[in-house]
């Protein structure tokens, strides 16, 4: 210790001083025990002490917290951290005595026990400094600038007890220096900080500085009784009021002696709380000289006591909240009960940052608010009302007195009509987004205080990151349901529903896809998210649509809606088809597409079913037309290649029944008739014919047959009636062709072949019939005739068909005779070929097989009969 130091510590005045005070010797001093112990419990310290510094010496004359506060009743100075208190006037703090090298000494003579230690001087009202109040901890702490504060507030009510003690001494001199004791009296308790105030013996009132500020009044009332009427106090409820009896300073003047009462005194300020101490001023001889009453303000501190339990109560009520609903009506119960309001709400801002909504409020118990919750609304846009404005501007707004606003907003005036008579909103914060908005409204007018405000925002910031995580909680489990639900909606789908995101190699990673569908790919197809969503598709998609879906897929990495139908093979082997259509959109940097995928089987199948049977229907009506022109081509061919001949024949009869005809014209009219009977017998035997053959019922005797001979013998038959004396007609067979076929069906064929070469070849042609061999013999009939129009020549095989040429030269026939000839080549397996051209004759070739078995005979009369092809025409 310094020069300098010893000399502060040896001050004779502060040493007078310190032993005026009677404190050394006095067994106990019971103020100083209240403070003690009540630093203990407001600090949460195992040891508080009251150490007044001698020349040589701390002496401990008040402890709190420890077994044997005599073991410590002195100590050395060389021992003390409480004399470098009293040495610097100022206050001492050791945050962890063990780690700083200064106090290794002292921390070893104490075995280790000091670790944390504060403390603050006690002045007298000369402000020397006789002493400290101390607290100490074994284990290691770091004390913050409020705990110190209250340390010092609480020193404040040792120091009215010193200078009480101090004016006792100076009361002794006697009465002669009693005026200048009262001034010095006022003097000193004006330099005091706590608030003080005493009376005489006659009633008269002395009020300290810091009291009147307090009243914030310059001329308080002069004696007791006008003091206890105009100024009423509560009791530590702030709501029951004392009657005058109770008041403190009565019951000093009473000749009680009272530490650490609280009373409730209303200010302007709103209500404050105030630790009082009380005691009688008497004489020695017990002359009542007056009263003295000394008050610390301890709203600050009580305040931060009442927060410290509002906080722990809204700890308990968030653990135990099983919504936020109800996590806000207990958030909004514990504040406003621990701080004394009368009423609190919590307002939370939905989602889509459109509104504030309030869910949750509460009110005092018996305190009836109906004038102001009646019809309350629970919704508010930014900027409206008090939880709008608070929403708004991110900082809290406070409204000190509702009656100071007559044109307040209608929330305001309803708040008046109930009593509310000021209220404050507070912004819930996570970082800077305002999640939500605390409001309390009180029954008294209040100032603004930016301190309870910063000490609420650690109350806010708790709630803030409680509701932002129970809303995160909340929102997934809305997810998950929706999610639940969603899948429960899709899955009883037929439609496969899948949203992928492309990424930047043009691959694309499953977000959703409704797996539990098992429809489009014929059973559950197992996807990860890493998987490419595109290859996995092309190993199904029909190698045959396998371009088409490459190309749909890129419109849609294209950012292009696409669609397509196309066939997939599924996990069970069945082809499918399926119709596709995907729309993309853009989340920020990622490109997603949402898509559907349907089973379109069942309609595509319908549709190729529809279509078959149009092209039926219409192969079914051009069927009824063929038919139709074949009906109208057989009565014209009947028209005219029956009524002819019976024209003729009727004719004829009828000049021989008209008689006078000699023998010789008899005969030749005879003729002509046998002649036209053997046409109508030809005629119908052609009919008979087709109709057989279209009906499959033709005989058929296939046998070996030499067509040469039948060539032959087919132009010897056409040449004896006499018609190719002005053509030259010559057969071409270097050997016997045989082919197995029916004579009579074949010889039927060449007579009708050699009728048409010989009607259509004018006198002077010529008509070859070429018979050649090989694994397919041939019977050709070749002409130099007029030829066909190449419009007819794909219908002369047609049923009753006469071509142009023939109807314009008025050439007979009934159309029959290459119809005949095409279905006899039918019959035989075989086929027929026609070239021609007009001026350039004809060429027609028949041509067999070598030799057939019975059973192709038989599928060759088959394919002759009518459902083998259309009925066709002959030119």
């Amino acid at each position: 210790m310094g020069a300098s130091d010893q000399d502060r510590i040896g001050d004779p005045e502060r040493l007078q001083a310190l032993h005026a005070t009677g404190l050394l010797d006095a067994p106990e001093v019971p103020v100083l025990d209240r403070v003690t112990r009540m630093t203990t419990r407001l600090l949460d310290v195992p040891v508080a002490m009251v150490s007044l510094i001698t020349e040589d010496r701390q002496v401990v004359v008040s402890t709190a917290g420890m077994a044997d506060p005599q073991a410590v009743r002195e100590n050395p100075l060389a021992r003390s951290l409480c004399r470098h208190v009293v040495a610097d006037d100022a206050p001492l703090v050791i945050d962890d005595a063990r780690g700083d090298g200064r106090w290794h000494d002292l921390v070893e003579s104490t075995g280790g026990r000091l670790a944390a230690y504060a403390g603050v001087p006690l002045n007298t009202p000369a402000a020397q400094v006789i002493g400290v109040l101390c607290v100490i901890d074994a284990t290691a702490r770091t004390w913050s600038r409020e705990q110190v504060r209250i340390l010092e507030d609480l020193a404040a009510l040792i120091e009215p007890e010193i200078a009480l003690r101090l004016a006792r001494a100076d009361a002794a001199q006697g009465a002669a220096g009693r005026q200048q004791e009262r001034t010095f009296l006022r003097a000193l308790l004006d330099s005091l900080e706590v608030s003080v105030m005493a009376c005489d013996e006659n009633g008269r009132l002395v009020i300290n500085r810091p009291l009147r500020e307090s009243l914030h009044t310059d001329t308080p009332p002069s004696d007791v009784h006008s003091w206890l009427r105009s100024y009423p106090l509560y009791a530590p409820d702030g709501r029951t009021p004392l009657a005058v009896e109770e008041m403190p300073l009565a019951r000093a003047w009473a000749g009680e002696c009272f530490h650490g009462r609280q009373v409730v005194a209303e200010t302007d300020a709103g209500p404050r709380r105030f630790l009082v101490n009380g005691r009688p001023i008497d004489t020695p001889e017990g002359h009542r000289l007056g009263a003295l009453v000394a008050g610390h303000d301890i709203t600050d501190s009580y305040r931060i006591g009442l927060l410290r339990e509002a906080q722990q109560a809204v700890t308990r009520v968030l653990a135990d909240a099983a919504s936020s609903q109800e996590a806000a009506a207990g958030v909004a119960a514990a504040v406003t009960d621990a701080l004394g309001w009368a009423y609190g709400e919590y307002w939370q801002v939905n989602g889509d940052q459109r509104a504030i909504t309030r869910i949750g409020s509460w009110s005092r118990p018996g305190r009836d608010l109906s004038a102001f919750t009646a019809d309350h609304p629970e919704v508010f846009v930014r900027g409206e009302e008090l939880p709008g404005l608070a929403w708004e501007r991110g900082e809290p707004v406070w409204i000190a007195d509702t009656a100071a606003e007559p044109a307040g907003t209608p929330r305001v005036r309803a708040g008046l009509r109930a009593g509310l008579r000021s209220a404050v909103a507070l912004p819930v914060r996570s970082g800077a987004q305002v999640l939500g908005v605390l409001t309390f409204a009180g029954d008294h007018p209040r100032q603004p205080d930016d301190d309870l405000a910063d000490l609420l925002d650690g109350v806010c910031a708790h709630v803030g990151r409680y509701m932002e995580r129970r809303r995160a909680e909340e929102l997934a489990l809305e997810l998950a349901e929706s999610r639940r639900r969603f899948d429960r909606i899709i899955d009883q789908l037929t439609d496969k529903v899948w949203t992928v995101e492309i990424r930047p190699d043009g691959t694309a990673r499953p977000v959703y896809v409704n797996t539990e569908h098992t429809t489009v790919f014929g059973g559950r197809l197992r996807l990860s998210p890493d998987d490419d969503f595109i290859a996995v598709m092309l190993r199904f998609v029909h190698p045959g649509d396998r371009d088409a879906f490459g190309a749909f897929c890129a419109e849609l990495i294209a950012g292009r809606r696409a669609e397509l139908e196309y066939r997939l093979i599924g996990l069970d082997g069945v082809t499918r088809w399926v119709w596709s259509r995907g729309a993309p959109r853009r989340e920020g940097e990622r490109l997603l597409v949402d898509g559907i995928s349907s089973d379109v089987t069942d309609r595509r199948r319908i549709a190729e079913e529809r279509e078959r049977l149009l092209v039926q229907q219409q192969q079914q009506v051009r069927r009824l037309r063929q038919v139709d022109e074949v009906k109208n081509q057989f009565l014209r061919t009947v028209n005219h290649e029956l009524r002819t001949p019976l024209t003729s024949i009727h004719s004829y009869l009828q000049l021989i029944r008209e008689g006078d005809l000699d023998a010789a014209t008899q005969a030749r009219f005879l003729e002509v008739i046998d002649r036209n009977s053997t046409r109508l017998g030809q005629l119908l035997d052609e009919l008979l014919l087709m109709a057989s053959l279209n009906a499959g019922n033709a005989a058929f005797t296939p046998a070996e047959t030499d067509l040469v001979a039948l060539a032959q013998n087919a132009v010897q038959a056409i040449t004896a009636q006499g018609r190719t004396e002005h053509l030259a007609v010559t057969v071409h067979a270097p050997a016997p062709v045989i082919a197995w076929a029916d004579a009579g069906r074949i010889r039927h064929a060449l007579a009708h072949l050699l009728d048409n070469a010989v009607k259509f070849t004018p006198p002077g042609g010529r008509i070859d019939v070429t018979v050649t061999a090989g694994p397919a013999p041939a019977i050709e009939v070749a002409d130099t005739g007029t030829g066909i129009d190449p419009q007819d020549l794909d219908h002369v095989s047609d049923d009753f068909y006469r071509g142009g040429t023939a109807e314009q030269r008025a050439i007979g026939g009934t159309g029959v005779g290459l119809a005949l000839v095409r279905r006899i080549a039918d019959m035989h397996g075989g086929n027929v070929h026609i070239e021609s051209g007009p001026g350039h004759g004809t060429r027609v070739r028949l041509t067999l097989p070598a030799k057939a078995a019975p059973a192709a005979a038989r599928q060759a009369r088959r394919r002759s009969s009518p459902s083998s092809g259309r009925p066709r025409r002959r030119r």
